[in-house]
Protein backbone atom coordinates (compact mmCIF):
# COMPACT_ATOMS: atom_id res chain seq x y z
CA UNK A 1 0.00 0.00 0.00
CA UNK A 2 1.60 3.38 -0.96
CA UNK A 3 2.39 5.23 1.76
CA UNK A 4 0.16 8.50 1.14
CA UNK A 5 -2.59 5.97 1.44
CA UNK A 6 -1.44 4.86 4.58
CA UNK A 7 -1.31 8.55 5.61
CA UNK A 8 -4.92 9.34 4.77
CA UNK A 9 -6.23 6.56 6.49
CA UNK A 10 -5.21 7.81 10.15
CA UNK A 11 -5.83 11.08 9.23
CA UNK A 12 -9.77 10.28 8.45
CA UNK A 13 -9.29 9.09 12.06
CA UNK A 14 -7.59 12.25 13.58
CA UNK A 15 -10.14 14.20 11.95
CA UNK A 16 -12.81 12.41 13.25
CA UNK A 17 -14.57 11.54 9.61
CA UNK A 18 -14.00 8.05 9.84
CA UNK A 19 -15.81 6.23 12.70
CA UNK A 20 -16.24 2.51 14.33
CA UNK A 21 -19.48 1.66 16.54
CA UNK A 22 -23.15 1.61 15.59
CA UNK A 23 -24.75 3.34 12.62
CA UNK A 24 -27.59 3.01 10.53
CA UNK A 25 -27.08 4.78 6.88
CA UNK A 26 -29.64 6.86 4.70
CA UNK A 27 -29.72 2.77 2.80
CA UNK A 28 -31.25 1.18 6.30
CA UNK A 29 -27.84 -0.46 6.88
CA UNK A 30 -26.93 -1.25 9.96
CA UNK A 31 -22.78 -0.46 9.72
CA UNK A 32 -20.13 -0.71 12.07
CA UNK A 33 -18.23 2.25 10.49
CA UNK A 34 -19.17 5.74 8.93
CA UNK A 35 -17.48 8.31 6.92
CA UNK A 36 -18.44 11.77 7.17
CA UNK A 37 -16.53 13.91 5.13
CA UNK A 38 -18.76 17.08 6.25
CA UNK A 39 -15.97 16.77 9.19
CA UNK A 40 -13.65 18.21 7.55
CA UNK A 41 -13.58 22.11 8.21
CA UNK A 42 -10.04 23.95 9.22
CA UNK A 43 -7.76 25.06 6.69
CA UNK A 44 -5.18 22.93 8.11
CA UNK A 45 -7.69 19.86 6.92
CA UNK A 46 -8.73 20.95 3.69
CA UNK A 47 -5.38 21.41 2.97
CA UNK A 48 -4.10 18.00 3.40
CA UNK A 49 -7.59 16.58 1.83
CA UNK A 50 -6.94 18.30 -1.23
CA UNK A 51 -3.56 16.81 -1.51
CA UNK A 52 -4.44 13.41 -0.59
CA UNK A 53 -6.92 13.62 -3.38
CA UNK A 54 -4.55 15.37 -6.00
CA UNK A 55 -1.78 12.35 -4.95
CA UNK A 56 -4.34 9.81 -5.60
CA UNK A 57 -6.09 11.60 -8.74
CA UNK A 58 -2.90 12.13 -10.32
CA UNK A 59 -1.84 8.17 -9.65
CA UNK A 60 -4.92 6.82 -11.09
CA UNK A 61 -5.21 9.41 -14.11
CA UNK A 62 -2.40 11.57 -14.93
CA UNK A 63 -2.17 14.94 -15.52
CA UNK A 64 -3.75 14.86 -19.08
CA UNK A 65 -7.20 16.51 -17.89
CA UNK A 66 -8.76 20.09 -18.18
CA UNK A 67 -11.41 20.58 -15.36
CA UNK A 68 -12.33 18.92 -11.84
CA UNK A 69 -15.90 18.68 -11.32
CA UNK A 70 -17.20 18.71 -7.58
CA UNK A 71 -21.48 18.24 -7.99
CA UNK A 72 -23.16 20.30 -5.01
CA UNK A 73 -22.66 20.57 -2.16
CA UNK A 74 -19.75 18.17 -0.20
CA UNK A 75 -18.16 18.55 -3.76
CA UNK A 76 -17.30 22.29 -3.99
CA UNK A 77 -14.75 22.61 -1.40
CA UNK A 78 -13.09 19.35 -2.73
CA UNK A 79 -12.70 20.11 -5.52
CA UNK A 80 -11.49 23.95 -5.00
CA UNK A 81 -9.16 22.08 -2.35
CA UNK A 82 -7.94 19.42 -4.91
CA UNK A 83 -7.14 22.21 -7.73
CA UNK A 84 -5.06 24.13 -5.60
CA UNK A 85 -3.14 21.18 -4.40
CA UNK A 86 -2.55 20.26 -8.00
CA UNK A 87 -0.94 23.25 -8.76
CA UNK A 88 1.11 23.00 -5.94
CA UNK A 89 2.63 19.53 -6.35
CA UNK A 90 2.39 18.96 -10.07
CA UNK A 91 2.71 22.62 -11.45
CA UNK A 92 -0.21 21.99 -13.74
CA UNK A 93 -3.47 24.41 -13.65
CA UNK A 94 -6.57 22.13 -13.62
CA UNK A 95 -10.02 24.47 -13.41
CA UNK A 96 -12.61 24.02 -11.12
CA UNK A 97 -16.51 23.64 -11.47
CA UNK A 98 -19.44 22.74 -9.21
CA UNK A 99 -23.12 23.47 -9.90
CA UNK A 100 -25.97 25.13 -8.86
CA UNK A 101 -28.33 23.43 -6.88
CA UNK A 102 -31.39 25.63 -8.90
CA UNK A 103 -29.95 27.44 -11.84
CA UNK A 104 -29.07 31.48 -11.40
CA UNK A 105 -30.99 33.72 -13.29
CA UNK A 106 -29.38 37.13 -13.03
CA UNK A 107 -25.23 38.40 -12.28
CA UNK A 108 -23.27 34.70 -13.05
CA UNK A 109 -25.83 33.04 -14.79
CA UNK A 110 -26.66 29.33 -15.22
CA UNK A 111 -25.91 26.27 -12.99
CA UNK A 112 -22.47 26.34 -13.10
CA UNK A 113 -19.67 27.54 -10.53
CA UNK A 114 -16.14 28.13 -11.45
CA UNK A 115 -15.04 27.43 -15.13
CA UNK A 116 -17.50 26.88 -17.61
CA UNK A 117 -17.56 23.96 -19.78
CA UNK A 118 -16.14 23.80 -23.47
CA UNK A 119 -16.78 21.26 -26.04
CA UNK A 120 -13.49 18.88 -26.19
CA UNK A 121 -12.90 19.55 -21.97
CA UNK A 122 -11.39 16.00 -20.27
CA UNK A 123 -13.14 16.06 -16.64
CA UNK A 124 -12.74 14.08 -14.10
CA UNK A 125 -15.33 14.09 -11.02
CA UNK A 126 -14.81 14.37 -7.49
CA UNK A 127 -16.94 13.25 -4.75
CA UNK A 128 -16.03 11.89 -1.53
CA UNK A 129 -18.25 8.79 -1.36
CA UNK A 130 -20.48 6.77 -3.55
CA UNK A 131 -22.61 3.90 -1.89
CA UNK A 132 -25.77 3.81 -4.17
CA UNK A 133 -24.06 5.94 -7.40
CA UNK A 134 -27.47 7.61 -6.98
CA UNK A 135 -25.73 11.08 -7.55
CA UNK A 136 -24.11 10.18 -10.83
CA UNK A 137 -27.61 10.29 -12.42
CA UNK A 138 -28.03 13.78 -11.58
CA UNK A 139 -24.07 14.50 -11.90
CA UNK A 140 -23.87 12.81 -15.83
CA UNK A 141 -26.51 14.70 -17.52
CA UNK A 142 -25.41 18.30 -16.22
CA UNK A 143 -22.05 17.69 -16.98
CA UNK A 144 -22.85 16.81 -20.75
CA UNK A 145 -26.12 19.69 -21.41
CA UNK A 146 -23.26 22.01 -20.86
CA UNK A 147 -20.79 20.87 -23.71
CA UNK A 148 -19.85 17.92 -25.37
CA UNK A 149 -17.28 16.81 -22.69
CA UNK A 150 -15.36 13.73 -22.12
CA UNK A 151 -15.74 12.62 -18.65
CA UNK A 152 -13.02 10.23 -17.97
CA UNK A 153 -13.13 9.11 -14.46
CA UNK A 154 -14.45 9.78 -10.74
CA UNK A 155 -12.79 10.12 -7.54
CA UNK A 156 -13.84 9.33 -4.24
CA UNK A 157 -12.08 9.27 -1.01
CA UNK A 158 -13.66 6.08 0.64
CA UNK A 159 -14.56 3.01 -1.42
CA UNK A 160 -17.16 1.08 1.19
CA UNK A 161 -16.82 -2.23 -1.16
CA UNK A 162 -19.79 -2.92 -0.35
CA UNK A 163 -22.79 -3.93 -3.17
CA UNK A 164 -25.33 -1.41 -4.97
CA UNK A 165 -28.20 -1.89 -6.40
CA UNK A 166 -27.12 -5.18 -7.79
CA UNK A 167 -24.09 -7.33 -6.47
CA UNK A 168 -21.43 -5.33 -7.77
CA UNK A 169 -20.19 -2.09 -5.58
CA UNK A 170 -21.05 1.27 -6.41
CA UNK A 171 -18.42 1.84 -7.94
CA UNK A 172 -18.23 -1.02 -10.41
CA UNK A 173 -21.77 -0.57 -11.27
CA UNK A 174 -21.22 3.63 -12.38
CA UNK A 175 -18.69 2.75 -14.64
CA UNK A 176 -20.91 0.00 -16.30
CA UNK A 177 -23.39 2.22 -16.79
CA UNK A 178 -21.01 5.42 -17.83
CA UNK A 179 -18.42 3.86 -19.44
CA UNK A 180 -15.73 5.83 -17.60
CA UNK A 181 -13.40 5.17 -15.02
CA UNK A 182 -13.91 4.77 -10.94
CA UNK A 183 -11.39 4.73 -8.03
CA UNK A 184 -10.67 5.84 -4.47
CA UNK A 185 -8.01 6.94 -2.29
CA UNK A 186 -8.62 4.29 -0.13
CA UNK A 187 -11.10 1.41 0.15
CA UNK A 188 -12.82 0.02 3.28
CA UNK A 189 -10.50 -3.53 2.02
CA UNK A 190 -7.27 -1.20 2.38
CA UNK A 191 -8.67 0.73 6.45
CA UNK A 192 -9.57 -2.72 7.48
CA UNK A 193 -6.08 -4.38 6.65
CA UNK A 194 -4.06 -1.30 8.39
CA UNK A 195 -6.26 -0.26 11.27
CA UNK A 196 -6.40 -4.29 11.88
CA UNK A 197 -4.72 -4.53 16.06
CA UNK A 198 -2.87 -0.65 15.27
CA UNK A 199 -3.32 1.96 17.74
CA UNK A 200 -4.07 5.09 16.38
CA UNK A 201 -4.06 7.99 18.73
CA UNK A 202 -3.47 5.47 21.59
CA UNK A 203 -6.47 3.42 20.19
CA UNK A 204 -6.53 0.26 18.46
CA UNK A 205 -9.59 0.60 16.87
CA UNK A 206 -10.29 -2.35 14.78
CA UNK A 207 -9.84 -5.03 17.65
CA UNK A 208 -10.58 -8.97 16.94
CA UNK A 209 -14.42 -7.73 18.23
CA UNK A 210 -14.67 -5.03 15.70
CA UNK A 211 -13.20 -7.13 12.67
CA UNK A 212 -15.49 -9.93 13.17
CA UNK A 213 -17.78 -7.50 13.39
CA UNK A 214 -16.84 -6.09 9.86
CA UNK A 215 -16.50 -9.21 8.38
CA UNK A 216 -20.21 -10.04 9.24
CA UNK A 217 -21.49 -6.78 7.65
CA UNK A 218 -19.57 -7.56 4.33
CA UNK A 219 -20.93 -11.48 4.56
CA UNK A 220 -24.08 -9.44 4.15
CA UNK A 221 -23.40 -6.57 2.27
CA UNK A 222 -19.92 -7.15 0.34
CA UNK A 223 -19.64 -7.26 -3.19
CA UNK A 224 -18.94 -11.15 -4.40
CA UNK A 225 -15.68 -11.20 -5.79
CA UNK A 226 -15.24 -13.79 -8.98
Amino acid sequence: MEQYKKEFIEFMIECDVLKFGDFTLKSGRKSPFFMNAGAYVTGAQLERLGEYYAKAIHNDYGDDFDVLFGPAYKGIPLSVATVIAFSKLYGKEIRYCSNRKEVKDHGDTGILLGSKLKDGDRVVIIEDVTTSGKSMEETVPILREQANVDIIGLEVSLNRCERGKGDKGALDEIKDLYGFETNAIVSMKDVVEYLYGREVNGRVLIDDEMKARIDEYYSIYGIKED
